[in-house]
Order: structure tokens, then sequence, then C-alpha cells
């Protein structure tokens, strides 16, 4: 799907840890989250959001059960210990052997390249970027997706630079604030055909019933003869809303938000 190839290599054991299972239960056992259970046996890849490093060498790419994203493995020879390498998220175009950095100063006129970090106020208006973070010296919240990206559209000031996150809507972000110049890649994750029912029970999914087959008592949408919707909108078992309906309080305002997100109507 992807032009990036993986790595058969064994993943690095420093940069794991172990996941306890939950099939969608809570601390006392009771099933909050639906449709969840089973599933292969994972590890958690530890990501390098700071990027502490100044510089490092991609080594190979890796595939990452806990996200859609690839991961780029980077080796980082000034480094004396043993924690010589790192993860990254894997952008377009990036190839094994090369080099990506991180600048730490507000400079103008740097030659970036894809998977190079810097401050946002570094990036020129019409870049792509991704790994965006919200606040300085954060973990990055915005644009880790497969396929997804923010693109910078102008720096308004001083301080803030107006960016258009992957949801369509526009905010301001400090332009101290770190970014990753590139558009992730693995975009064609979302094309990607199970084929059977066995594989979506490998990633931990279990079968979900339809509300409409339900009886009244188990769902909003149950009983009827035969098939009905009821002659409501569609909502969730807890008789919320679905099918796109924002649910954000509209009372809480966020002025460094421009303009609201778009909503894809079902």
């Amino acid at each position: 799907m992807s032009t990036i190839k993986l790595s058969k290599f064994h993943s690095n054991k420093l940069l794991l840890s172990s996941k306890t299972k939950k099939a969608g239960r809570n601390n006392t056992g009771k099933i909050t989250v639906r449709h969840q259970g089973g599933g292969e046996k994972q590890f958690y890849r530890h990501i390098n959001w700071s990027r502490q490093e100044s510089s490092g060498i991609i080594s190979n790419f890796e595939y990452d059960p806990n996200r859609s994203a690839l991961l780029a493995k980077l080796y980082h020879p000034e480094e004396k210990n043993n924690l010589q390498t790192s993860y990254i998220l894997a952008p377009k175009g990036l190839k094994i052997f090369d080099k990506v950095t991180k600048y730490t100063s507000l400079t103008k006129n740097i030659a970036l390249l894809p998977g190079d970090c810097t401050l946002i106020g570094n990036f020129e208006a019409g870049d792509f970027i991704h790994a965006v973070e919200n606040v300085p010296n954060s973990v990055p919240i915005f644009a880790r997706s497969a396929g997804t990206y923010c693109q910078i559209l102008q720096h308004d000031s001083k301080d803030y630079a107006k960016i258009r996150l992957p949801s369509g809507s526009q905010r301001l972000i400090p332009v101290t604030a770190k970014a990753t110049l590139g558009v992730i890649a693995n975009e064609e994750h979302n094309l990607k055909i199970l084929a059977k029912a066995g594989r979506s029970r490998w990633l931990n999914r279990r079968p979900s019933v339809r509300g409409v087959a339900m009886n009244p008592v188990d769902h909003p949408h149950g009983g009827g003869q035969g098939k009905t919707k009821g002659g409501r909108p569609s909502v969730t078992p807890y008789s919320l809303p679905t099918k796109g309906q924002p649910t954000k309080n509209p009372r809480k305002k966020n002025s460094l938000i421009l303009s609201p997100r778009k909503i894809k109507r079902k």
C-alpha cells in the first residue's frame, strides 16, 4: 500500500514497553467501551516527540500496531549511552540513510528537508507540516495519523502563525512551538480491506450488532415491524446524537480558533 518498505529487523527492546489488555473495561470490570476484546499481543513503541538529539540517520522503517502511521528509526552516532536509537513518525519522501535535523532557534532561510524538526516560525507560508505542538515544549497533538498534515497559511505577527488543521479549521499557534516538515506516509491506510472477520479480531475489534436489529429495551432504534428508523435522528445506545452532529459546547470559546472545523454531513 505504501511506497515505504518496512524492515524485517526486530525492534529495539529499550524502546518498547508492554501493554495490559483492557477489553474496554474500567477498573471495576465494567464495559465502558463496546466492541473491544481479544487481539494480538502488542508492545507500545515510545516515540521521540521532543526530538532531544540534534540530528539522526534513518536506519529503517517499522510498523506500529498502536497507530496508523509508520515509524522511522533514527540512529544517533553522537550519543554515547546505550540508547542510540529512537522512533519518529515517517513522512513521505524519507529514505534509508537520510539525515534529519532539529533546529531550536528562530532563523530565516533554513533549507529544510522532510523529517526536519524546527520551530513553526522557521517554516514558510504554504509548507506542509505534521506532529504540531499546541503550546511550546509540549507533546504534539495535531496531524499524527497516516496521510495527515497541517499547512502554514501565514505569519500574522511575531508571536503567532495561522495554520490550517486536518479538520479544515484555522487556528493560531505560537511560532515557538515545534513541528516537523512533510506529510505523514501510509496515506492509503484508509483504503485497506480486512477481507475477513478474523482479521478484525486480530485488531482487538469484536463484532457489533445494529441497533435496528435489537429490542426496544436494548437500543433506542430497536423494535418495530421489520426495518424501521423509528422516526427520529440516529442516536447511540445512550441516546446521544450520532451521524456527525457536533458535540462541542458552543459556550466554550477559544480565541486562537479563527474558523471552526468543517462538518461532514452523511
